[in-house]
């Protein structure tokens, strides 16, 4: 007779251990420790001491079909899973509660469906009729989508493979799901894995292709054990602000295509609609002739995207200014302050510094360092930047801006928008030619930029008559404190 086996699994990252504690020590996080029965964990036939069977071992030099992939019927959504879904995948989709993770697999499956291929839609969230709900305000109850609420994975693989094989299967959510291999809770760490690896093995069997919704937790990490997106194929997740119309899909892991593609769409009340030019969106509110304000061309994958940076410096009465910034690296902000700081004179340790990226967007490339320093200097010296210029560069430790990638992508965008001009590194204006039509003003360190942000905020102090309100040149001196 098996021995029960009993361990307690970190419900936040899947650690095990011998008896409880209060504290994961893998993961740092408290009261995540539940008990769980793994002896039923492996298959009774995996555990049984039978004699493995051979198989067949194959050269590199054999040549393989290439894995022809399905339309959503979405660009953005291709875009990101580079290009369709292949057979055989299996994708996990992770996103904040009420983002829109449901409404966007609603439309993709109802666009896939119509044109003839063979969808099912398994819920263990929501009732069928909820379902049906969502896609009649969508204007999708037409759609030939096979639906089903279920959490079982033994009755979902066995169901679907009965007839036609599926081409793409959505299990909405894998939280829910439970098997009969273990006796966990449906939920915990264990089940999850299991789950996953059931359905896992059924997509690679049949080659459907299979979207496993995931949740999140309180930091925006996928919930349950990370060896669920080690085995996944591909691992998107659905960003965007509650406040916003804007939700982006980023792919985090992807085997068949890119990793650093993004799709944009805007929720509206008939569902997610497909942004085409984002640039467009994001700077659709733009407030003009506001200090403190610095567009940047940045580059999303291979698609160059345009978003207004928001910079804000103003006196602290703390003993310790607060550093506050949403939308971008909080590191690379203090380097970018530590920079102005040692190499050009600007003083910030006495003021507040808040950078905030309009538009929910969230910009991980080096390049918004030079749009980032224009945009505090200008706030500092109450100095409105140019509205007709873009601002791209990294900046170095040394004050240096350094060149950064596909810099006539960027000009082209934002010629395309109306841009008259552009501050781009030095060493990137023979990359930049002359196609774009745009007037380079190419920086080699950031002095020289400061130096020019600094010199139009003394002609406004000087008009207003007050040198405190707007800084002058010589609190730019090094010798002058």
């Amino acid at each position: 007779m098996a021995k029960n086996t009993l361990s307690f699994v970190c419900q936040n990252c899947g650690a095990a251990y011998n008896r409880w504690q209060g504290k994961c020590e893998s993961c740092g996080e408290w009261n995540t420790l539940a008990e769980e029965d793994t002896s039923g964990s492996v298959p009774v036939s995996i555990r049984s001491k039978r004699k493995g069977r051979t198989f067949a071992l194959e050269s590199l030099a054999g040549k393989s079909p290439d894995a022809p992939r399905l339309s959503s019927g979405m660009t953005e959504l291709d875009r990101v899973t580079g290009g369709g879904f292949v057979r055989g995948s299996v994708l996990l989709v992770g996103g904040d509660p009420g983002i829109g993770k449901s409404t966007l697999l609603t439309q993709a499956t109802s666009l896939m469906a119509r044109a003839g291929h063979r969808i099912v839609y398994i819920s263990g969230e929501e009732a069928i009729a909820q379902v049906r709900l969502r896609a009649e305000r969508l204007g999708l109850s037409d759609a030939p989508v096979q639906l089903a609420a279920e959490t079982s994975v033994e009755d979902i693989v066995s169901t679907l493979s009965e007839g036609a094989v599926p081409r793409l299967i959505v299990i909405d959510s894998i939280q829910t799901m439970w098997t009969d291999t273990v006796e966990s809770a449906p939920g915990t760490v264990t089940q999850v894995r299991a789950s996953a690896q059931a359905l896992i093995r059924f997509a690679k069997k049949t080659g459907a292709a299979i979207i496993l919704v995931g949740h999140v937790t309180k930091d925006g990490q996928i919930a349950g054990p990370r060896v669920v997106e080690h085995m996944v194929d591909a691992v998107m997740s659905f960003e965007g602000e509650g406040s916003q119309q804007f939700r982006i899909l980023r792919a985090v892991k992807n085997r068949f295509g890119p990793t650093d593609e993004i799709g944009v769409f805007e929720m509206t009340g008939l569902g997610l609609r497909e942004v085409t030019n984002p640039s467009e969106l994001f700077l659709s509110e733009r407030d003009l002739g506001t200090p403190g304000t610095a567009v940047f061309a940045g580059i999303e994958g291979t698609r160059p995207v345009l978003v207004e940076l928001q910079a804000l410096v103003a006196p602290t009465s703390l003993g310790t200014p607060r550093r506050a910034v949403v939308g971008w690296d909080p590191s690379r902000l203090s380097m970018v302050l530590a920079v102005l700081e040692a190499h050009c004179g600007v003083k910030l340790s006495g003021h507040d510094v808040y950078l905030n990226v309009a538009g929910g967007l969230r910009i991980h490339e080096p390049a918004a360092d030079l749009a980032a320093a224009a945009a505090l200097v200008s706030s500092l010296v109450n100095a409105q930047l140019p509205t007709d210029a873009v601002y791209f560069g990294e900046i170095s430790l040394s004050g240096v801006v350094r060149p950064v990638a596909q810099t006539p992508a960027r000009l082209k965008e934002a010629a395309k928008l109306g841009f008259q001009r552009a501050v781009l590194p030095e060493s990137a204006r023979g990359e930049a030619g002359g196609d774009a039509g745009l007037s380079l003003n190419a920086v080699n360190s950031l002095t020289t930029l400061v130096a020019e942000i600094a010199a139009r905020g003394s002609r406004r102090g000087e008009s207003g008559g007050s040198a405190e309100k707007n800084a002058t040149p010589a609190r730019f001196r090094r010798g002058e404190g």
